[in-house]
């Protein structure tokens, strides 16, 4: 007899029988539901507090604490096409996702969740949501004239990173190491200059962040697992900051090198993967500063992949490959005379000069979480409450998505506590959130929870404007 990979041996009810319906008195339920409403109750409590201090002082430097925003209640061209995809992924994305075959899932997925991003970035609006948001003086295409001589820039790139320095760079460009400047440069020269195009660049990629996380979720924990967490990886409250943000961008270039590592470790083309994965977690180090926190669910991965294949056979001839495409990014880098270190040092000195010397600590250490409910949902907070339930032996395919996305949740703290987040978490902190998601795989309810999901969304992007 097939038995169910999903279902509790505790209970004798099937969660997916029809005919044994489930209702809120069941316990998991309720305290699915009482984890739901703390998360609430958080973010209430940010809300609350954060107008109080914003009020009394001005010292947190937002307009709707927690989140960098300001209430705007209005409707956009994007509003059917959000609402339609809203209701389409929560009627039947779980029955799709079930049924279809493994590679056209990743291609509706992909799709799916483009089109939620652009949606939901067009009730903003065109010019406000989409081709504006990376031309304001914060940005990055403000520099792209700047970039004439590469590698002199380059080589005097940390020159201009401090606020009292010659010829300061824009918040973001100063925020972030070069090769986040470098891709808009790079699009224009190949003639996809202007705001247009580097936010159809950020929303395509970005979207495609949700296929790494797949990828890596069948890899370690089955593909049962990954085509239920499928529906809720698309319909994301996140959409509304990775449309249109470089951050969304950076998540897929963060995912799939996490993916490509998950897909060496468990004997899937080891050498090609881990040379594809050494590639990406290299550049990905010089996309953002925060990003080489990756490195604990990269060795979360690792050992994950290991205990499922039980063998080091894949790993071992991988890793020269890994290590080799690492290296290749930095050296390129450090050759050209951008010293990593260096800059680092002199971003901590900029953020302390500027809002982030400014923002009290003990409101943003809690309220950042406060914001991350936002990006992530009601439904993946139920989630993260099973997963720390369903950690035990890695041999089973619950284990290891429980621990990993508890080891996301760990980066995601360690983020939290290193004060370089005090505020515009909801965008700085996509590459991590996208990897809480999965944890909406436990939820035995789909629908309701998937229905949660959007209804945060789109109140979200219709009473509020949200910026960076």
């Amino acid at each position: 007899m097939n038995r169910d990979p999903l279902r509790d041996p505790r209970d004798p009810r099937d969660p997916r029988d029809p005919r044994d319906p489930r209702d809120l008195r069941d316990p998991r339920d309720l305290r699915d539901m009482g984890a739901a409403v703390a998360a609430a109750l958080l973010v209430v409590a940010a809300v609350l507090v954060g107008t109080s201090i914003e009020r009394s002082d001005g010292t947190l430097h937002v307009n709707w604490p927690p989140l960098y925003a300001r209430w705007d209640p209005h409707i956009g061209l994007g509003t059917p096409a959000a609402l339609a995809v809203a209701v389409a992924v929560v009627a039947y994305g779980p029955r799709v996702a079930a049924r279809l075959p493994w590679r056209a899932l990743l291609g509706v997925a992909w799709g799916t969740a483009t089109a939620w991003t652009f949606s939901l970035a067009l009730i903003d609006g065109w010019q406000r949501g989409v081709a504006g948001r990376l031309t304001t003086k914060y940005e990055y295409l403000q520099v792209i004239d700047r970039f004439q001589d590469v590698p002199g820039t380059l080589r005097t790139f940390t020159q201009h990173i401090l606020i009292d320095s010659p010829d300061p760079w824009p918040a973001h460009t100063a925020g972030h190491p070069p090769a986040a400047p470098l891709t808009f440069v790079l699009l224009d020269r190949i003639g996809l200059g202007g705001g247009a195009w580097a936010g159809a660049w950020c929303i395509t990629v970005g979207a495609t962040a949700c296929l790494g996380v797949l990828v890596t979720v069948r890899a370690l924990a089955g593909e049962e697992l990954a085509r239920r967490a499928a529906p809720f990886l698309v319909l994301a409250p996140a959409a509304v900051w990775m449309g249109t943000s470089a951050d969304g961008y950076f998540a897929a270039v963060a995912a799939w090198a996490v993916a490509l590592l998950a897909l060496a470790v468990t004997g899937r083309r080891p050498r090609t993967a881990a040379l594809g994965s050494g590639l990406l977690s290299g550049l990905t180090c010089y996309l953002s500063y925060g990003l080489p926190l990756f490195a604990i669910l990269a060795a979360t991965v690792v050992i994950l992949g290991t205990a499922r294949v039980r063998t080091l056979r894949p790993a071992l001839p991988a890793l020269p490959f890994l290590l080799a495409g690492l290296a290749v990014v930095p050296l390129l880098f450090t050759l050209a005379g951008f010293d990593w270190w260096e800059a680092y040092h002199l971003l901590v000195e900029r953020y302390y000069q500027g809002a982030g010397g400014i923002r009290p600590y003990g409101y943003w250490v809690w309220a950042n979480l406060a914001c991350t409910v936002l990006v992530v949902g009601l439904a993946t907070v139920a989630g993260l409450r099973r997963a720390a339930t369903a950690v035990g032996s890695p041999a089973t395919g619950r284990s290891r998505l429980a621990l990993l996305v508890l080891a996301a949740l760990l980066m995601l703290l360690a983020a939290d506590l290193s004060g370089m987040s005090k505020a515009e978490t909801e965008r700085i902190w996509l590459p991590f959130a996208m990897w809480l998601l999965p944890a909406c795989a436990f939820l035995d309810r789909p629908r309701p929870w998937l229905a949660a999901q959007a209804t945060v969304a789109l109140l979200l992007n219709h009473l509020l404007l949200t910026g960076w």
